[in-house]
């Protein structure tokens, strides 16, 4: 949970951080080459989704925002995982920088623009580090699947293996009691028997 709680309040810091100086430092519209056309700051206001995704339903994805955020909030004390930690906090750190936008910047409550300022040639959409995040987040999510771990940081095999120890493996199946025949056919040992008793002999002379 701690994790988790630092992963969220780096993100959302760093985001909001990184969009007031945009802000106070470039106009709307403006470009200014970061690594020549590799990454190039680009100033929008962006009434959409993430990566400019929507433009014109602001107040839809306000409400979505405010419900996966209070899912995540109410998930979080069931992970165990530092991965998986990583991931929610990396989530909820992007939200939280988005929704913040929405809730408080211009035209109005609800209805903000988010400050987007990232461009690259991979991309068309201009995009912002909260968009960075929710998309790293959705990366290792696929990751841990793929591998199978679980939110307490177990793997999906390690589980398995550990259920059928407690089961018993039915391929083996119990032991053969002594003096039984196997599966394959042989006898198996057996205590040796007991000898017969000697049959009495009668000493008296025959008549």
């Amino acid at each position: 949970m701690a994790v988790l709680a630092v992963v969220a309040l780096c993100v959302y810091l760093v985001d909001q951080i990184a969009k007031v100086l945009v802000v106070s430092n470039l106009y709307e519209g403006q470009q200014v080459e970061v690594l020549g056309q590799l990454l190039q700051f680009h100033f929008v206001k962006n009434a959409g989704a993430a990566f400019s995704i929507g433009s014109g339903s602001t107040w839809i994805f306000s409400i979505v925002g405010v419900g996966v955020l209070g899912f995540v909030i109410w998930y979080a004390p069931r992970i165990r995982s530092t991965a998986w930690a990583v991931l929610f906090g990396l989530l909820l750190g992007g939200l939280l920088g988005n929704l913040t936008d929405r809730l408080f910047r211009e035209p109005g409550f609800g209805v903000g623009h988010v400050v987007d300022f990232l461009q690259i040639p991979l991309l068309p959409a201009i995009f912002n580090l909260a968009d960075v995040a929710i998309v790293s987040s959705m990366a290792l999510f696929l990751i841990l699947t793929l591998r199978g771990v679980g939110l307490d940081g177990r793997h999906t095999h390690d589980e398995d293996e550990e259920d059928a120890v407690e089961e018993g493996d039915p391929a083996i199946g119990p032991e053969p009691e002594s003096g039984t025949q196997s599966d394959t056919g042989t006898q198996t040992d057996a205590a040796p028997a007991a000898p017969a008793p000697a049959e009495p002999h009668d000493d008296k002379p025959q008549g």
